[in-house]
């Protein structure tokens, strides 16, 4: 699995994760138990990870829709 994008931001994660799955690309969520150990406050931020066959894709697909992106490096 390659990340896609790393937030706290709840609502921008299932707005991707719609958006993945209206295209058919598979993608899993990380991190979301961590809220057991933050208190639910949203202080650590979830990973959206998808396959590398689907990463260019994922990513075309999130800007396409106004979710940017951190550039690799």
């Amino acid at each position: 699995m390659k990340l896609l994008m790393r937030t706290t931001d709840m609502a921008t994660i299932a707005f991707a994760q719609a958006l993945l799955q209206g295209e058919g690309i598979d993608c899993f969520e990380m991190d979301v138990n961590m809220s057991v150990l933050e208190g639910g406050i949203g202080i650590f931020p979830r990973r959206l990870m998808v396959h590398p066959d689907d990463f260019a894709d994922a990513a075309r697909t999130l800007k396409d829709n106004g979710i940017e992106l951190p550039e690799e490096g």
